[in-house]
């Protein structure tokens, strides 16, 4: 993939982030939102994604509360969830 294919695709994801990162913010257990490159098994993959990083992940099948049911894609971009704990400052 050619550099400039990489940049458009960040400054997709970055927009992206800018529009829905309130919207996110507000599920329960969201900690933060950036943009990355998505992960498959725990290893990072070259697909830039929306990381909508949280507490705890959970299986969907398990979650109770719909409002924590994050989407797979927001305007055409990925959306991976990544499992970070609380962020705290030291």
């Amino acid at each position: 993939m050619s550099q400039d294919a990489i940049q458009a695709r960040i400054q997709r994801a970055s927009m992206v982030q800018q529009k829905y990162a309130d919207q996110l913010m507000r599920i329960p257990g969201v900690v933060g939102v950036a943009v990355g490159f998505a992960t498959q098994k725990g290893n990072p993959t070259q697909e830039i994604a929306l990381i909508v990083m949280v507490q705890k992940k959970i299986p969907e099948n398990q979650i109770i509360d719909t409002r924590m049911v994050l989407p797979r894609s927001l305007d055409g971009v990925r959306v991976d969830v990544q499992e970070t704990g609380i962020f705290t400052a030291h």
